[in-house]
């Protein structure tokens, strides 16, 4: 496992290919911070990422093995492409589905609350990743997805153009107005993280 962990992702693909199951745990283990904390920070919700993530992995390796995956470019770019998409997909899914309404017009799910207490640093890494997580929602899609790709995916501005089907300037200005809206949140609410 340890040769395997200095080998590229492009070779690791290859050894899988050729039957190397681990792999694809290399590779997996390689990038699955970078995917989930993207896929966590679109869809909001700790249960739901884990399973789109998931779902990535099935996507990733069935498309290997079924001879479709092209040496095009990097793979993490190829796979925060399939983990976007998903998220997506859930999205349209649970626009044509109704939410479970309380009496006075809450989501159920808001108002169940099935988190367990934990030690205080874990409640106060909890409380600053809220106060991200917050300021995050309130910024305009375009912006949010730009940061989250930058920021907790670590793609390239030419990758988050190539995913997001925009100009690199368009991400770049995407990036910039995210950011400056961010630190008017911060400054207006007397933030520090």
């Amino acid at each position: 496992m340890k040769s395997l962990s200095k080998k590229t992702d492009h070779q690791l693909i290859h050894l899988f290919m050729d039957g190397e199951l681990q792999a694809l745990e290399v590779l997996i283990l390689r990038h699955k911070d970078k995917l989930y904390t993207s896929i966590l920070f679109l869809v909001k919700d700790k249960y739901l990422a884990e399973d789109i993530f998931q779902d990535v992995f099935i996507k990733i390796i069935d498309t290997i093995r079924g001879g479709r995956y092209t040496e095009e470019g990097k793979f993490l770019p190829w796979a925060m492409r399939i983990a976007h998409n998903l998220c997506v997909d859930h999205f349209r899914k649970v626009k044509r589905t109704p939410a479970i309404k309380t009496s006075d017009d809450r989501d159920i799910f808001e108002v169940l609350n099935f988190t367990e207490d934990g030690a205080d640093v874990k409640m106060m890494k909890r409380q600053s990743y809220d106060r991200v997580r917050q300021m995050l929602d309130k910024l305009p899609d375009d912006q949010k997805e730009v940061i989250i790709l930058r920021h907790y995916a670590e793609l390239s501005f030419k990758e988050i153009a190539s995913l997001t089907d925009c100009s690199i300037n368009t991400a770049l200005g995407r990036m910039r107005y995210g950011l400056i809206n961010l630190r008017k949140m911060m400054a207006e609410k007397h933030i520090a993280l």
